[in-house]
């Protein structure tokens, strides 16, 4: 009988590592396997390679135990790939993990919309400078960021949802120095004047703000006079007028005045008389531009069909109105009817034009006064016969 040949175990078991080594290196992405060149000289045997697989072998049993069969090399080798992309896998499903972390909305975000969180500093830093007085206010009291952020915020929905109130003309207001914005007056409660500020706040494209003058009763009621000196109101006198229009600021002024805002309904759209022609004069005097706006939905809010006068004198009221709805259902009576407004500005009258003296004129005040009155009185039978109904 031949001889057989004895495998010895070291070489059984350095095949078995090799098989572990060929699937690890195929389970790496870029690394080829070794070839079958290298496996026959390792196979052949030169003492020093058959050292280096004896002693790899080794370090292969070290690691993943007994000897491996060939079922169990490829179980090795799937393992050891499984490790190689394990890290990288591992990783990837981290970094998706934390991405969509970040990218969650937060509960302020969810309830107050992607700049909730600007809004509410924003709200915290206006509250805080409201606390501490570090606030400017100028010399007539007009605090210019209460009215933008809080007093403009709650009259704009009554300005767009109730009132509806359409522009025009806007840009007949000048977009720098000084003008003086001369309109008609009406309604029992003064929601005109308010309205007009509106819409020089929002309407107009350089963002003027208009200071209208008003009566003296308004600042001698409580909080309503405080509120007003706010929103940048003042009084109706020739002096506070010239102050503001050689400052460069647009001015409001309702020359009609009590007999305007207090007429009876019947005596709608029909404008009373604009006083003395003082707001004239103070134009003059500053060169300044006036410009007439007619307001057209105003007087139908509280239809005024009587006034009881001794009432007004014993609160000391120029009117006590008497309408369909007030006093007769207490506090619901003062809510305005929802009617359809429209406010419209004039071209501008120049004044710049007369010399300095002139504003001692009274024949020229008169002439003035008498056009602007009928350019307004004019528009408002031109809007009333474009209305298509009081509501609508």
């Amino acid at each position: 009988m031949p001889d057989a040949k004895v495998i010895p175990f070291d070489d059984d078991r350095a095949r078995g590592a090799r098989r572990v080594r060929r699937g690890a290196l195929a389970s790496v992405p870029g690394q080829a396997p070794p070839d079958t060149g290298a496996r026959g000289a390792a196979s052949g045997g030169t003492p020093a390679v058959a050292e280096a697989e004896t002693t790899g072998a080794a370090s292969a049993s070290a690691v993943s135990g007994p000897a491996p069969s060939d079922d169990l090399a490829g179980e090795a080798g799937a393992a050891s790939a499984g490790s190689a992309a394990s890290p990288g896998s591992t990783a990837s499903a981290g970094s998706a993990a934390s991405a969509g972390g970040l990218a969650e909305p937060g509960l302020l975000e969810r309830l107050l919309g992607r700049e909730g969180d600007r809004r509410a500093a924003r709200g915290l830093a206006f509250l805080r400078r409201r606390l501490t007085g570090d606030y400017p206010v100028d010399d007539f009291g007009y605090d210019a960021e209460l009215t933008d952020q809080v007093l403009m915020s709650l009259l704009r929905p009554v300005y767009d949802r109730y009132f509806r109130v359409e522009v025009r003309g806007i840009e007949n207001v000048p977009a720098d120095g000084g003008a003086l914005i001369v309109a008609n007056h009406s309604g029992t409660l003064p929601w005109d004047g308010l309205m007009l500020q509106v819409a020089v706040h929002d309407h107009h494209p350089a963002g003027r703000r208009l200071r209208l003058l008003a009566a003296d009763l308004v600042f001698l009621l409580p909080v309503v006079g405080e509120l007003a000196r706010k929103a940048g109101h003042t009084l109706a006198c020739v002096e506070d007028a010239g102050r503001l229009l050689e400052r460069g600021e647009i001015v409001g002024v309702m020359p009609e005045g009590f007999k305007g805002v207090g007429k009876p309904f019947a005596d709608r759209y029909k404008l009373q008389r604009f006083g003395r022609g003082g707001f004239v004069s103070t134009a003059l005097r500053a060169g300044t531009p006036i410009v007439p706006c007619s307001i057209v939905g105003a007087e139908e809010i509280y239809p005024m069909l009587g006034n009881a006068r001794t009432l007004a004198r014993l609160l000391g009221l120029p009117y006590f109105p008497l309408t369909p709805t007030f006093p007769w259902l207490g506090p619901l009576g003062a809510v305005p009817l929802p009617t359809k407004w429209t406010i419209q500005f004039g071209e501008p009258i120049p004044t710049d034009g007369y010399a300095a003296e002139a504003a001692d004129d009274p024949l020229l005040m008169f002439h003035l006064t008498d056009q602007v009155r009928e350019k307004i009185q004019h528009t408002l039978y031109q809007l009333l016969v474009q209305r298509r109904s009081v509501f609508f």
